[in-house]
């Protein structure tokens, strides 16, 4: 029952909360990967334009068969997801997760208890009680996030281990128990691999007195885990050579490594650098001003820890009960292995910078060990003792029953603690849920019922990130949905660019009726429409620089759009690039459409701050062809109240055999301090008549 009433409130979450689908971008993001995973893509074809459909969270590869682009998370949860897509409704997956989350739940409270009579308080009720009424595990089983599969995979794991760990010790077969607590070990891995850390910490915990009395049945006991955990590790090797053509490489460093600076801001550990300025560029500058070292570190852990406070009773009072039942199984070598793994949790993410909290989220790093505080949670209540022992005469009475010897009395009442949770949804965890349902616009940024009825084919252009995520559909190389569940789609989609890219869009899929899905940022009641787009007549004939990010290479510098307070500046945008250091030159190269541009004259316009100077260079089939050097003191325009400057360069003829086709922007060594470069746009000049 339980399990059902979980999976009913957080059915009711994705509609009252999320309002119908995926909201923050790291879940559009899973989305767009479970459906391209569920039409058996791990990585999917990019076709020109591809910028187009390039853009956040995705990494490209190129190779003999063309380019393509995957989303950069693992794929574990997403493998998941796509059985959702399969049956035709994605959203119906994280319901089943809180059926499933609540089941191991009351599973390892069930194997942490076994000396339960009629007069104790049922520790695995009350855990399970305590699973269902968290808002915390309500969201992350109703967005389209991975921590509710993480939370669902370590208790799992921890409850076959128990059980294997049990048939070892009574000398019976623990093949089965093993392979299962190896599936979800492996899985775990694949969907949230720091967070497999902790789990390998916390199961030699659960298994170091089998592997001093029984060594060789425990030998056995790895085995059987090993090929059980086969699978999900076998998935997350092959999506990050997917995504990056290489079997060990990281798909998400990968991108950072092309996206986002300085060089290497994206890894585990501690140092100089460490802090991607495009990505969390706000957070970085407040906290990460001298490197991610000791301090920092603690800083980023103890934020976690205060918002984590809230996520499993909705409250911080209901911490209080948790930290109690810590300190409870700590001194019960059979119970240790909770604390144990609450704690690994909460060290293996030390080393990463960014903390990850967001209202109704949480500390979502910290969500994968739910369960386990649950259980926790449910001893400390079991072992409360009756108020006549605690306090005799007014001094008081140190309580150690063993867990088993609780036998009631007049002391606090499990329903009391029970009430605390709704209760803290009431008067504390309801207003950050209510931020995260407002915040965004209050809705999905791409909702399939808002597109109107039209005859095939039509063109889609989306304005946001979230919004291409949701509509985009790979297998169709573009086609979205109009379907309520989300899942295909008869439409093309593609992002809004507002230049030339939109009209290479528009050509390449035969010029048909073209439509912009508008969804307006930072407004609380955003006006969304679908209006037609006129791309003929209102698109220029250029491409924004800005518009090209990611690059396809940085060496020594990174790329990220600006917006500067410089008249010269197209759109009011450009691509500044930004060197490691000073007295180093830094590059950056954009990948263009080649098919679009072969037997075009082209022309590259660079910005310009103080005395700053640069080279540019066209590569045509892997081979530089053209190079100019450009500097603030050429002819250029400027206007009196800036120091700004743009520089249009000299056109150069795309050769019309071209098959790929890039620019380098290299900026000069030893510039002084305030000096800038960036480059603005691409000018296109209409083809030679013959």
């Amino acid at each position: 029952m339980c399990a059902l009433v979980a999976a009913a409130l957080s059915a009711a979450y994705v509609a009252l909360y999320l309002r119908g689908g995926p909201r923050i971008i790291d879940a559009t993001s899973y989305f767009l990967e479970a459906r391209a995973l569920a039409e058996g893509h791990l990585a999917f074809r990019l076709d020109e334009p591809v910028a187009s459909t390039l853009g956040r969270f995705l990494v490209r590869t190129d190779g003999a068969d063309g380019s393509h682009a995957a989303v950069i998370f693992p794929p574990g949860y997403p493998a998941l997801l796509a059985l959702g897509f399969v049956l035709g409704h994605p959203l119906v997956i994280g319901p089943l997760l809180a059926a499933g989350i609540t089941c191991t739940t009351w599973a390892l409270a069930r194997a942490v208890s076994p000396g339960e009579t009629s007069s104790t308080p049922s520790i695995p009720r009350l855990a399970a009680l305590f699973s269902v009424a968290c808002a915390a595990l309500r969201y992350h089983t109703a967005d389209t996030m991975s921590h509710g599969l993480s939370a669902l995979c370590f208790s799992g794991a921890l409850v076959f281990a128990l059980s294997a760990a049990r048939a070892i010790h009574d000398h019976r077969s623990a093949t089965w128990p093993s392979i299962a607590a190896g599936l979800f070990a492996g899985w775990l891995a694949a969907t949230r691999p720091v967070s497999a850390l902790a789990l390998g910490i916390t199961l030699a915990a659960v298994l170091a007195s089998a592997c001093r009395a029984h060594p060789r049945a425990t030998l056995r006991l790895f085995a059987s885990a090993l090929l059980g955990s086969l699978p999900g590790l076998a998935l997350l090797v092959a999506h990050q050579h997917a995504a990056t053509g290489a079997f060990f490489a990281s798909s998400q460093t990968a991108y950072y490594a092309v996206s986002d600076g300085p060089p290497d801001c994206f890894r585990y550990g501690f140092g100089a650098g460490i802090g991607c300025i495009g990505e969390h560029g706000e957070f970085v500058q407040r906290n990460l001003t001298h490197g991610y070292g000791a301090f920092a570190a603690a800083a980023t852990t103890l934020r976690r820890l205060k918002q984590h406070l809230v996520d499993a009773g909705n409250s911080e009072p209901f911490t209080l009960v948790v930290l109690a039942g810590a300190v409870i199984a700590f001194r019960d070598p059979r119970l240790r292995f909770l604390p144990i793994g609450v704690l690994a949790q909460i060290a293996v993410y030390v080393p990463f910078y960014f903390d990850g909290n967001y209202p109704g989220g949480g500390a979502r790093f910290y969500a994968d060990v739910l369960p386990l505080e649950h259980v926790l949670a449910a001893i400390a209540v079991a072992r409360f003792p009756p108020l006549s022992t605690v306090w005799r005469g007014g001094r008081g009475v140190r309580p150690s029953p063993p867990l088993h010897l609780w036998r009631g009395g007049r002391g606090v009442r499990p329903s009391a603690v029970l009430a605390l949770v709704p209760l803290g949804f009431a008067f504390r965890a309801g207003f950050d849920h209510a931020a995260l349902r407002d915040r965004d616009g209050g809705r999905p940024m791409f909702e399939p019922s808002r597109l109107p009825n039209v005859e095939a084919p039509a063109l889609l252009f989306v304005d946001t990130d979230h919004g291409f995520n949701l509509a985009f559909d790979p297998d169709k190389h573009g086609q979205a949905s109009t379907s309520n569940s989300l899942t295909s789609n008869p439409w093309h989609v593609a992002r809004l660019r507002g230049d030339a890219l939109d009209l290479m869009t528009w050509q390449k899929h035969g010029k048909p009726a073209a439509y912009r899905y508008l969804f307006p940022l930072g407004v609380d009641h955003p006006d969304v429409r679908v209006v037609p787009y006129d791309i003929a007549s209102s698109t220029t004939l250029g491409i924004e620089a800005e518009n090209l990010w990611p690059p396809i290479a940085q060496d020594q510098g990174y790329a990220l759009a600006s917006w500067p307070n410089a008249p010269c500046a197209s759109a009011r945008r450009w691509l500044v690039v930004t060197p490691v250091s000073s007295d180093k030159p830094a590059s950056i190269t954009l990948a263009l459409p080649a098919p679009f541009l072969a037997g075009r004259r082209i022309a590259a316009r660079i910005g310009f701050e103080a005395a700053a100077s640069a080279s540019v260079s066209w590569v045509v089939d892997g081979q530089t062809v053209h190079s100019t050097r450009v500097s603030a003191a050429d002819q250029s325009e400027r206007e009196h109240s800036s120091s700004a400057r743009c520089v249009t360069l000299p056109a150069f003829e795309v050769p019309e055999v071209a098959r790929t086709l890039s620019i380098i922007v290299l900026r000069d060594a030893g510039l002084p301090a305030d000096a800038l470069v960036a480059l603005d746009r691409i000018d296109i000049e209409e083809p030679k008549r013959r």
